[in-house]
């Protein structure tokens, strides 16, 4: 019997590219769409998050993972876990895959593809919201697909802000939110936030907006004001609008209705139309159900059968 792998980004070395994973969530979006289970278990603060995928003709994942808030302050990471990744024809465990590596190849990749979809032609200016483990990664994968973007960074911790900065070419830190948000032209928050910290009257015509950090019922990044003036799609109808606070509050309050929501990344890869106009305001939220871990997950093994054939 062979060895089943555990698969660490130690173990892939520069194989993964993110214009080669954000081709391969484009063509999983042409593809079946999943089946797909989620199961939150709380226990004050802290979360256990089970996802589960199953695609047909690319297989099952499993993704479980801990998010323990006060680990930061024991200098321990707030979010630990792991994959399992299921062959789709016999049912066999085929690889473990560290959820740190395949949650962020995930999650930035997503956002990247709904921004290549959404965004206006010749964007220059990017502005991340946050300085945690997400924005870093943005801050490292958009010039692979956006060269020569300028990087602003903002994040409640002024910091953590500078230190992101310093560690990232033509990426400044920056003090006031509000004229961040003004100048950019793709922005992109990545917090913890459960009270809105993007303000729909900061907006102007022609900006693409991509939120990724909401991820409970409670959480969201945007006011109500963002989502009404934009047009709002999400990268699965079937993973966001009734599990994350960034549509569901709004949805429960009446601020937008369900017709508002245009779309998601299956619809946008066939007929959806996304951006109408150059100066339509976008809004895509990043979601990160499980097909993506599943997505992306396929990838990750085939790179790593690759460097170790």
């Amino acid at each position: 019997m062979a060895e089943i792998p555990y698969i660490s980004e130690a173990d892939i070395g520069a194989a993964l590219t993110w214009p080669k994973m954000v081709d391969a969530l484009a063509k999983g979006h042409i593809a079946a769409r999943p089946q797909i289970s989620d199961q939150f278990l709380h226990r004050g603060s802290d979360t256990l998050l089970s996802r589960a995928a199953w695609i047909d003709g690319l297989g099952v994942a499993v993704k479980s993972v801990t998010v323990f808030p006060g680990n930061q302050g024991k200098n321990l990471p707030s979010v630990q876990g792991g994959m399992l990744l299921f062959d789709d024809t016999t049912g066999a465990l085929q690889a473990v895959i560290d959820s740190a590596l395949v949650t962020k190849w995930k999650t930035i990749s997503d956002s990247l593809l709904g921004t290549r979809i959404l965004a206006r032609q010749g964007a220059k200016r990017l502005l991340v919201v946050g300085a945690g483990a997400v924005a870093a990664g943005l801050v490292e994968a958009y010039p692979a697909l956006f060269p020569g973007l300028e990087i602003e960074i903002w994040a409640r911790s002024g910091t953590k802000a500078d230190a992101l900065a310093a560690n990232t070419p033509s990426a400044r830190a920056v003090a006031d939110l509000a004229a961040a948000v003004a100048r950019a032209d793709i922005i992109s928050v990545a917090t913890m936030a459960k009270t809105p910290v993007i303000k729909g009257d900061w907006l102007r015509p022609g900006q693409h907006l991509d939120l990724i950090g909401a991820f409970t019922k409670d959480m969201r990044e945007a006011d109500d004001r963002v989502l009404q003036r934009a047009r709002l799609f999400v990268d699965s109808i079937d993973t966001t609008v009734a599990h994350i606070g960034e549509l569901m509050i709004p949805l429960a309050s009446g601020a937008i209705s369900r017709a508002d929501i245009l779309g998601d990344l299956y619809d946008l890869a066939q007929s959806a139309r996304g951006r109408v106009s150059e100066n339509d305001i976008t809004v895509f939220k990043n979601g990160g159900g499980a097909h993506l871990d599943l997505m992306t997950g396929r990838v990750i093994l085939a790179a790593y059968h690759a460097q170790t054939a």
